[in-house]
């Protein structure tokens, strides 16, 4: 017969505790017999806290809407994660991607530089000239083609260098009044006069050049429409958040050396930060996306999601300032200090990455 096994005595480590962190139920194996929580700690072991990613991904319940909810008040989830309640929430890290491609995918939705001539850019084409599109014979399209062009380019030439950028915007509109006219020539029966390509430039010979002659040409239509420009910011922070999450939590844990926090633990504060960023950061997409739709039938609604914008930009900061006094627990002077110095350096981080990511999707998109 078999010896009983044996039950070691000795202390329980924090990674393998007697009792539930989130509901103190004794533990008799893995997981809490009562909530379901596993008896590892994440903040304690980075094996456990890369299986949290892989482990039922997608598999997001309820809990998904009571974690965001519990999110929106500035450190309260970190908090919780942090003292073991983690059974009623999504982990960090699960959330945190879970919102960043979320908020990713949105963003390339929002930027949109177009080559189909479709959308506005149809609309505007349509606007461009009357004369065009009243003319009865081909010759009189072609007269008043010719007028129109050198107007536009003599105006664009007479452009001081401080409203350079606004060349693009002439140029574009010439080229679309040269495709309405060769569309009302063909109306007519005849055929468009040949015209010279000049401004499209040389076809790339390389990959670079490819490149480059893209970038130029998503860099004009930045030019003629400045609220893309809003847009590419917006949609190229995911990416920047998502590279710059486990050097936050290194910012954290310089900044507050002596505390006797772990690594994971900083990380799990900067999970959730990010993740609340990610969550402003769509909401700021969906707001200039309503602002766009508002400013061309209610005017006065779009000035109103400007000012929801605005509160949202301001809040980001004092958000994460909030969580920060109630995650370390230290008195304002130190935490403002602390935040101010970390802020200071993270922000010109956020500056770097956002820029490199926007000069890739120019020649993306």
């Amino acid at each position: 017969m078999f010896p009983a096994p044996r039950r070691c005595d000795h202390a329980v480590s924090e990674s393998h505790p007697r009792d539930c962190a989130n509901c103190s139920t004794p533990l008799h194996g893995e997981y809490c017999h009562l909530c379901g929580q596993h008896a590892h700690n994440p903040v304690r072991s980075f094996a456990h806290a890369v299986e949290e990613v892989f482990e039922s991904f997608w598999h997001l319940d309820g809990r998904i809407f009571r974690t965001v909810r519990r999110l929106l008040a500035p450190g309260r989830l970190a908090e919780d994660y942090l003292h073991g309640r983690r059974a009623p929430y999504v982990a960090p890290m699960r959330l945190f991607v879970v919102l960043c491609v979320l908020t990713f995918f949105v963003g390339r939705g929002v930027i949109h530089f177009g080559d189909d001539g479709s959308g506005d850019a149809a609309v505007k084409v349509q606007m461009v000239d009357q004369g065009v599109a009243q003319a009865t014979t081909a010759e009189e399209v072609e007269r008043v083609r010719g007028k129109r062009v050198a107007e536009l380019a003599e105006a664009r030439d007479q452009l001081p260098p401080l409203m350079a950028p606004m060349r693009g915007g002439f140029d574009r509109t010439i080229e679309e009044l040269h495709a309405q006219a060769d569309a009302r020539v063909r109306e007519l029966g005849g055929t468009p006069a040949p015209r010279p390509v000049a401004d499209a430039g040389p076809e790339p010979t390389t990959w670079l050049e490819a490149q480059d002659q893209r970038m130029r040409r998503n860099i004009a239509r930045l030019q003629d429409d400045p609220e893309l420009l809003k847009h590419a910011f917006l949609g190229s922070m995911p990416s920047a958040l998502f590279l710059l999450v486990p050097v936050f939590a290194l910012l954290l844990k310089l900044a507050y050396l002596g505390s006797g926090r772990l690594y994971l633990e900083h990380l799990v504060v900067a999970l959730y930060s990010h993740a609340f960023l990610c969550l402003a950061l769509l909401g700021q997409m969906l707001l200039a996306l309503l602002s766009r739709w508002t400013g061309e039938v209610l005017p006065l609604a779009a000035a109103g999601v400007g000012l929801v914008s605005l509160a949202l930009w301001l809040w980001m900061p004092v958000y994460l300032l909030l969580m920060q006094k109630r995650v370390y627990a230290q008195g304002w002077g130190w935490t403002v200090l602390r935040y101010v110095a970390v802020g200071s350096v993270y922000s010109l981080l956020v500056g770097m990455v956002v820029a490199a990511v926007f000069v890739l999707s120019l020649a993306r998109l």
